[in-house]
């Protein structure tokens, strides 16, 4: 695994910074979205600020280990987060991957937040990781909008990994798109 230090990454009108404690309440008010529940059904849902405060212990620990990298995603027109995106380090026959994952409050949809966080988080791990090779991104077949912002920050589609996982909260067994960039891509 890597040796993360968390530090912020400012880019223009936003920034992506590590979780602190003062996120709670926004990240409680705007993750509590059904269009995010459906989409990342692995978050509690309804989500409670004990919850936030688990994650932010979670998170920290991905910082000391190694293994993740995750930021609140903070726009100068917004008060609070409006969302977050996380760096997954993935090891053994993976070595030198990783995977990107990201989700935009109802508010800040549609004026390029998503896009941009995942373009300066791939930029930040490409340099904080020099082993770095590669980031996957997989985003659910029906979720126009993430696989929007894939393709808008650069990314590269495989294909489509079919019945991948069991999502309860759709009722279904999901197919997701691969997507990825090499470091030499960005």
């Amino acid at each position: 695994m890597p040796h993360l230090t968390p530090t912020a990454v400012v880019d223009g009108t936003f920034s992506l910074r590590p979780w602190r404690a003062d996120d709670a309440d926004a990240l409680v008010r705007r993750i509590n979205d059904p269009e995010i529940a459906a989409y990342l059904d692995l978050v509690p849902h309804p989500y409670a600020p004990s919850d936030a405060h688990d994650w932010f212990a979670l998170t920290a620990e991905g910082w000391r280990s190694g293994s993740n990298a995750t930021f609140g995603i903070h726009v100068d027109t917004f008060e609070g987060v409006v969302g977050g995106i996380g760096v997954r380090f993935l090891s053994d026959l993976d070595d030198g991957c990783a995977e990107i994952g990201y989700w935009v409050a109802a508010e800040a949809r549609g004026r390029g937040v998503a896009t941009s966080a995942t373009r300066a988080a791939a930029r930040w791990a490409f340099g904080a990781v020099p082993e770095l090779a590669r980031i996957q991104l997989r985003a659910d077949v029906e979720n126009a909008a993430s696989n929007r912002v894939a393709e808008k920050a650069g990314f590269t589609r495989e294909g489509v990994l079919r019945a991948q996982r069991y999502n309860a909260r759709l009722g279904r067994r999901s197919d997701f798109v691969m997507w990825s960039l090499l470091r030499e891509e960005l």
